[in-house]
This record gives C-alpha cells, structure tokens and sequence, in this order.
C-alpha cells in the first residue's frame, strides 16, 4: 500500500497560530516568520487541502466557512498529536500555569471538575491565587483568572462563563418572620450582606421588587461570598447573592425570598492576555474550561 502524504507541518502550525491568535501579523511574530512568509505557508496549505481557508483584504485575514470547518476538524488532532508526542517524551517540563480564581468560584465549581482536566492533561499544574484584584494582575503575576464581573477591561481575551438572577438569601427561620409578603416595614427592620464588589446586585434586586427606597436598619458588607452564605444561614442577616451560590451551596439552612426574577449585573469571565492563548498551559485550561460548562 503506497504511503499517504503528510501535510505540511510548517504550514499547519501558521494557520492554527493564525487562528488562535486572531491576527497574521501576530501569528508571524509568535513564530519568527515575515507576514509575507507565512501567508505563504498558508497558501502551500490551500493548495495541498484544495481549499481556500482564508479570505485576504488588505492586512487582514478572515476564515472562510471552509477555513472554519477545516480548522474544527484539525484541532482536535492537533491536540491530541501533542498530547501524544509528550506522553512519549522525557524531556517534556511540566506545563505550570498560574491562575486566578475568587474562592467561591474554585471550591463550588472548578474543583469538583479539575480532576478530569488533570486526567486529560498530567503534565498541566496550576498554581492558583486568590488574593484581590485578580484582573488587574492578568500578564503579570497572573497568566489567566477567572474574575466576576459587569464586563472585563478592554484589550483582554474573555470568555463569559454564565449569566445569573439575583437572589436574597437567607436563614430558613428569617424568611418565615419576613413572610411572604415581603413588605418594606418588614425589610427595613432586616440587615443585608452585600459583597464589597458587587454592590449594584443590591440596587438591581430593590429595583425589580419596587423597593428603590428600603433603608435596611444596617448593611454588612464581605470580602467572602463563603463566609455570606455562613452569615446567613447562622441568620445574621439577608445575602445578596447569585442563584448558583445558593443551589451549589446545597445547605438546607438556606432558603431564598420570593419576588420576581432579577437578572444580575455580574457574571463570572475567563479573562487572559489575547496572546497568552499561545501559551500551552493557558491554552489548554481555556479550551477544557469553555467545553467542560462548569
């Protein structure tokens, strides 16, 4: 049987970083290459596929539907040709990968899932942070985080992980006193938890229910959405907080005020420098994490 010809590797490594990197210019940059040189490696690759991948205008290259379906097809291969190669390797270092992650986010909902990250890929360790102002410190002591927020700064790579209501959370026996009424005399004699970077989920949740005007008898703010649910389970007042936090929270202590549903202004984002996805580690936590729908 006469033996099949391989791609040409060269070229495959310039359309993917292409790709991934969103830009041509960037792209040759990451792999020492003049702009016009790898639009010639990318052309010897339309010419061994009989495909045109992209369309070129100026300094721009934009996938074709053609491109797009090829590059679907060949990065899952590409991964797994990787994976292979490293599995055979003694020389291959570990992929260390230094993550941010706010300690509700980690404990309720990465943690139960890394260890099927770390099954597909044994070499990946992430050294995770949780100190404050994860976005801030993206590029720098950070390779990556995972931030909640009303939207990331501008000229970072993000990817929205979820959109959530707003809930008022509380002690099983607080909401009984509260009633199902849920009348403003009766709210203003109740203390709120409100976390300290999310202090427009208060002003959403008063909005939605026409309570605009409620002056609670105190406001306790948090650094810790974990010490908010303890606080209000031991009764300490009424949370402001995320639906998920609740339902992953799973204490029977808990129960939530009726009212209407109210969309929050917050929602969780993976957040990385846009050429930080050519970094492998980063990459392939930002692959798993946006198909593992944590």
């Amino acid at each position: 049987m006469p033996s099949r010809r391989l791609p040409p590797l060269r070229a495959l490594e310039a359309f993917m970083r292409t790709v991934r990197l969103g830009s041509a210019r960037a792209a040759a940059e990451e792999i020492s290459l003049s702009p016009s040189a790898l639009s010639r490696r990318i052309t010897n690759l339309e010419e061994f596929v009989g495909k045109k991948l992209f369309t070129r205008a100026r300094q721009s290259m934009q996938l074709t539907d053609e491109g797009q379906a090829f590059y679907e097809a060949v990065n899952p291969h590409m991964e797994a040709l990787t994976r292979a190669v490293e599995s055979q390797s003694d020389n291959i270092a570990l992929l260390r990968l230094r993550l941010g992650v706010l300690p509700m986010f980690g404990s309720q909902r990465l943690f139960p899932r890394l260890g099927e990250l770390r099954k597909r890929h044994p070499l990946l360790h992430i050294d995770i942070d949780t100190a404050p102002h994860l976005e801030d410190r993206v590029g720098d002591t950070l390779d990556a985080a995972i931030i909640l927020s009303r939207g990331p700064a501008s000229g970072l790579h993000a990817v929205r992980l979820d959109h959530n209501l707003v809930h008022a959370i509380c002690s099983r026996a607080a909401a009984g006193v509260i009633g199902e009424e849920m009348s403003a005399e009766m709210l203003s004699k109740q203390t709120f938890l409100i976390h300290n970077e999310l202090p427009e989920s208060f002003v959403a949740w008063k909005k939605a229910n026409e309570l605009e005007d409620l002056e609670p008898a105190a406001i306790d703010h948090y650094d810790s959405g974990a010490l908010m649910i303890e606080a209000a389970a031991q009764g300490l007042g009424i949370a402001i907080m995320h639906d998920d936090h609740l339902r992953r929270a799973a204490d029977n202590r808990l129960t939530n005020l009726p009212g209407p549903d109210v969309h929050s202004p917050y929602s969780y984002w993976f957040v990385c420098k846009p050429t930080a996805l050519e970094s492998r580690p980063v990459r392939l936590f930002h692959d798993w994490l946006v198909r593992a729908d944590l």
